[in-house]
Order: structure tokens, then C-alpha cells, then sequence
């Protein structure tokens, strides 16, 4: 293996982090590992929680192609067991718990969706169940007897939640331990994770430590605005693209992001050089280019990452044609939904036609002005649509959604 200079191998590792901990660590074990041609574990855990990995993922995964094109052995984690547990990193209650049937059903197109961004030939990739499962609960006892309640309690959000006297169930204190155990059973070199992690990377040391091991290296990375511009990229907050949607649905809602996260898209999700992502930011500063212009070119280099060129091209010109022009998708679906009486609720219909993901989105986006019947604002959220089985309705949500619906002959009355 012919290895980079160490500096520069470092230069490439902090680019987009927010830190190493601790550095010289890093440095001695970047040296170790071209003395000895034996290339470190980078390790990342993700919990299969939802079926969708969205780009606010695509970060750590983009560094971990980095460390593999760096000649270092990437494991990718998959949480099986802790995905039942829910991580309770930067909340305020408790998460629903998931049966491990849920948990693998979401594994599986997280693995098919790891791979458009890290090398599968390198990458190792495993379920912390092969060594949670094994364990008895005597094994599980001696695991909790290395961690004190008053280290766990250091967490931020589990200190804010017991200042304000908020529940925090006794599972959830098992996460950090079970992630740092995950470093132990790898024999991790580097652990990354977004900054509201970093406790539990640091656990890992600790952990380690105490079995023995060289302790890992923890990178912690920038949590991603989700493209409301205000609240983290969350599955649970909708705010989320995923890197398995469509060319046109991802390239329109990155159009929606608010102009002042362009460049940080540029700087977190694309290949785009620092000089180059520089000179755009400089034109958006002085008003020579438009911020509008510079997301299509976001945008459309974000969805060639994830469906190539050809159809980054395409959605481009469709989003063009939609919206500039004012025009109609060539795609939009047809639905038969059941409407008793020849009318249905607008919640219900914007939910059957699979539009909004809740009763809850569906009434703010009736609230919000977001939705038009043939063309016509529907801001009545108790609102009845008429629908006729021999006649489709065009409803419109947003700037992005369309259904052609119409009643199901056996729903009119």
C-alpha cells in the first residue's frame, strides 16, 4: 500500500469536521499505521430507526469513503439492538421503542443505501445483535457495573431532562454503554459521529480503557440543517431528503432550502473543492449571481451523486419546466380513493393520495395555504372535496406534490 504523507492524509481527515479528540493521538496513530502498513478501523454506528438514510447521514458517510480512499479499513455498525433502545442523544423525552423485526426491515435498505456513498469492497459492515445477543444478563450487569450514574447523568440532555424533572427511563441510560461496547467488540482506531455524540464517542474511550484496548480517536461532524433551515435533517421532522428518493422529488427539495444554507450544503454534501465553494461564496456576498441559479447547480450536483448525471440533467430541466413555466409533471400518479357520499375530508384525501405524512401535516399545510384542487387554494382544513369516479381532480401540496385523484367506483354512494 503506498500511503499519503501523514500531513496530508491529516489535512484531508479535518476537512468538514468539527473535531479531533485527541489530536495528537491522531498524529501518532496516522504514523504508526504507514510504519507498520497496517491501516486503521474507522468505525460509525447507525440505528436503523426508519427506512431512510437522508443526507444529513451522507456526512459521516462521505468522510468514511475519505478514510477509504486513504487506504484505512472502514466498519460500518448497524444497530440492531441499540436501534431498539433509541438513542437519546438531543432529546427531551423518551423514543418509541422498535421490535427487532421493525429494526431489521429498516437495516436492509440502509445497507443498499450505505453504498452509494462508501466502497462496499472495503467496507466491513456488522450488527451489534452478534454480540448483545449473546450476552447473559450477568454479562449485561458487569458491562453497567464499569459506568457510574453520575458520568451518564453528565449528558446534557439527560441533566436537562432530570433538572426539569422530565422521565428518563432506565433503558435509555444503557445506550452510550452498549455504543461505547460497540468500540470495544471492533477494536476501534477512530469513532465518528455529529457533535451531539460526542459523549458517547468519549465513552468509547472509556470504555476501551477499561478492557484494555488503546483507546479510540473520537471526530465529531456539523449536524445538517434540514431543508427548513431551522431544525436538524430528521426523519421524525420531514425535513429530510433522502438519498434513495427520486431525481425529481430530491432535486425540488433542495430547491426549497433557504438561500443561506447553500454554501453549507456546497461545503458538507458535495465533492466541490474549498476554492471553488469559496469563489460561489463570494458571488452570492456581492449579488452577482443568484441565489436561485447557485441552488439549481446544488441541487443538481447533489442528485448526480445518487442517479447520475443524466437524470441530475433531467430533473433540472423538469423543475425548469414545472416551475418556472408553470407547468405540469409528465408523472404525476393517479389515485382511486374511497369517498362515501361522493365527498371526502381534505386531511383524509391528502393522506390517502400518500401526500402528506400525517393528519398533523396535512391540516398545517391546508393552514399554511400549501394545497390547491384544480388549481384553487384549499385553506379550510374541516374542508369536503367533492370526487366523482369518472372525473380525476388534480391536487397540488407545495411546489413539488401532485396526485391526480378521483373516487373509487365502489366509494361513491
Amino acid at each position: 500500500m503506498k500511503w499519503l504523507p501523514i500531513d496530508e492524509q491529516l489535512k484531508i481527515i479535518k476537512r468538514g469536521i468539527e473535531e479531533i479528540i485527541p489530536e495528537d493521538e491522531m498524529l501518532k496513530k496516522l504514523e504508526r499505521a504507514v510504519r507498520e502498513n497496517r491501516p486503521l478501523r474507522v468505525k460509525q454506528g447507525f440505528d436503523p430507526t426508519a427506512p431512510d438514510v437522508h443526507l444529513g447521514h451522507t456526512i459521516g458517510l462521505r468522510k468514511l469513503r475519505q478514510f477509504q480512499e486513504l487506504g484505512h479499513q472502514v466498519v460500518l455498525i448497524i444497530g440492531d439492538y441499540t436501534g431498539m433502545v433509541g438513542d437519546p442523544s438531543g432529546l427531551s423525552e423518551t423514543r418509541p421503542q422498535l421490535n427487532h423485526e421493525e429494526v431489521m426491515r429498516n437495516a436492509k435498505t440502509y445497507q443498499e443505501q450505505f453504498f452509494k456513498v462508501v466502497d462496499k469492497e472495503k467496507t466491513e459492515v456488522r450488527f451489534n445483535g452478534e454480540w448483545f445477543s449473546k450476552m447473559s444478563f450477568m454479562d449485561v450487569m458487569r458491562l453497567a457495573s464499569k459506568v457510574t450514574v453520575a458520568r451518564l447523568l453528565e449528558r446534557d440532555d439527560f441533566a436537562n431532562r432530570y433538572a426539569n424533572n422530565l422521565p428518563i427511563s432506565l433503558h435509555e441510560l444503557y445506550y452510550p454503554v452498549m455504543q461505547a461496547y460497540d468500540s470495544v467488540a471492533m477494536s476501534a482506531d477512530i469513532e465518528i459521529g455529529a457533535t451531539e455524540q460526542k459523549f458517547n464517542l468519549l465513552m468509547g474511550r472509556q470504555m476501551q480503557q477499561i478492557h484494555g484496548q488503546e483507546p479510540q480517536i473520537a471526530i465529531t461532524l456539523p449536524v445538517l440543517e434540514g431543508i427548513d433551515g431551522v431544525q436538524r435533517m430528521s426523519k421524525s421532522l420531514g425535513n429530510y431528503v433522502g438519498v434513495s428518493e427520486k431525481p425529481g422529488e430530491m432535486f425540488g427539495k433542495l430547491m426549497s432550502i433557504p438561500d443561506t444554507l447553500v454554501i453549507r450544503y456546497f461545503e458538507l454534501l458535495t465533492p466541490v473543492s474549498p476554492s471553488e465553494i469559496e469563489k460561489r461564496s463570494q458571488a452570492l456576498s456581492s449579488g452577482s449571481i443568484n441565489p436561485r441559479d447557485l441552488k439549481s447547480e446544488l441541487a443538481e450536483t447533489i442528485v448526480s451523486i445518487y442517479h447520475g448525471k443524466a437524470l441530475a440533467a433531467s430533473a433540472r430541466e423538469e423543475f425548469d419546466r414545472v416551475f418556472r413555466d408553470k407547468g405540469i409533471p409528465d408523472d404525476v400518479r393517479s389515485i382511486e380513493v374511497t369517498a362515501p357520499g361522493g365527498k371526502l375530508w381534505i386531511v383524509n384525501l391528502l393522506r390517502e393520495a400518500k401526500l402528506v405524512s400525517s393528519g398533523s401535516d396535512g391540516r398545517r399545510l391546508v393552514q399554511q395555504g400549501a394545497v390547491e384542487i384544480d388549481g384553487v387554494p384549499v385553506t379550510d382544513e374541516e374542508a369536503e372535496i367533492t370526487l366523482e369516479a369518472n372525473r380525476e381532480v388534480l391536487v397540488r401540496v407545495g411546489k413539488r406534490r401532485f396526485a391526480k385523484v378521483r373516487a373509487a367506483s365502489k366509494g361513491v354512494e
